[in-house]
């Protein structure tokens, strides 16, 4: 008899459309007031060709876009708050509400590298390919999660030259919505090694709601104090925070990177909506010499970030400092 394992089963019908994966027990019917504490609140997946929608108490959480013929590279859009409110910018951009640059490069939220081996992956001269769900989308009360395989192309589309496992977990938190993001990175194939450049463009990124762009009143701030991207950009500290006032709410994404990582993140801060946290680009970000990181056959490279999306109805309503804490906490947890 032949046995056909649960990811494998998964691939072929999330491949056929319309696929959903719901937590445990059902979405809350309409009407019915969403919990604000963690076991309240389901996070499911439904799934569709190429994409794989989440929810959270039966509301979109966010889109993930693993196959896209234009933004070669998976990624997500559509991400919300607790209150609902879209605070990644519009995908694609809406030319009549939003600053409309880099609309391919800056989807969303993602992690890409303008440079390993050569390669540019931030600028799509090459291709990051989604292979499959190692381990299907599984949700419950107040988490959810799902891993992935992708391979990095060489700009010519010729050879993989890298594998990269990528971990996923959904955790509804007293601050917000924690998304804990871990990649692990290993030469593939006849690669002997992978080298990670020194570059601006190289890292976890997220372009925020125009309307929360520093240029039209919002805020960039980091664990250190200092505001402003300005006083930000190329600084290193545990956390940065893109927020600001959308639709009668206080609303932003908090990028934190794991202390374990192999070394801190440099911020590269823009007041036209983006932040991006990079632990390779030491010359660039005027961090030091000129830097390559490489990756042997037979080693790895892991990266762990967390990213909070969070609401309150004001400013002072949402505790920075805490959420960190939050995030070390539950990275800490097996």
């Amino acid at each position: 008899m032949v046995s056909i394992s649960r990811r494998t089963l998964f691939s072929a019908m999330a491949l056929a459309g319309g696929l959903t994966l719901a937590a445990c027990t059902a979405p809350q019917p309409a009407g019915e007031t969403k919990s604000a504490s963690p076991q309240g609140t389901e996070v499911s997946f439904r799934h569709e060709p190429n994409v794989l929608h989440i929810e959270i108490g039966g509301k979109p959480f966010a889109d993930y876009i693993y196959s896209n013929k234009v933004i070669t590279r998976p990624f997500f859009v559509h991400v919300t708050s607790p209150a609902g409110i879209q605070v990644t910018r519009n995908y694609p951009p809406d030319p009549d509400k939003d600053l409309t640059d880099h609309d391919t490069y800056h989807p969303g939220l993602w992690m890409t590298f303008g440079d390993i081996n050569g390669n540019d992956y931030w600028r799509l001269k090459a291709r990051v390919e989604h292979e499959m769900f190692v381990d299907a989308p599984e949700g419950g009360p107040g988490k959810g999660s799902f891993t992935v395989r992708n391979y990095y192309w060489d700009n010519a589309g010729k050879d993989r030259i890298a594998a990269e496992l990528v971990s996923y977990t959904i955790r509804v938190e007293p601050d917000g919505y924690l998304l804990i993001w871990q990649s692990t990175f290993t030469p593939y194939g006849d690669t002997k090694q992978i080298v990670f450049g020194d570059q601006e463009e190289m890292g976890l990124g997220i372009r925020v709601q125009t309307q929360l762009a520093e240029q039209f009143g919002g805020e960039i701030s980091d664990s250190e104090g200092r505001k402003g991207a300005k006083e930000i950009w190329s600084k290193s500290a545990d956390w940065i925070d893109y927020s600001g006032t959308l639709e009668g709410k206080w609303v932003g994404a908090q990028i934190m990177p794991d202390p374990a990582n192999f070394r801190p993140s440099w911020y590269h801060a823009r007041d036209y909506g983006l932040i991006v946290a990079n632990a390779f680009g030491q010359e660039a970000m005027k961090a030091g010499p000129k830097s390559a990181v490489p990756v042997k056959k037979g080693d790895e490279l892991k990266l762990r970030y967390g990213v909070l999306f969070h609401s309150s109805d004001a400013k002072a309503g949402i505790d920075l400092k805490q959420a960190y804490q939050e995030f070390l906490k539950a990275i800490a947890t097996p």
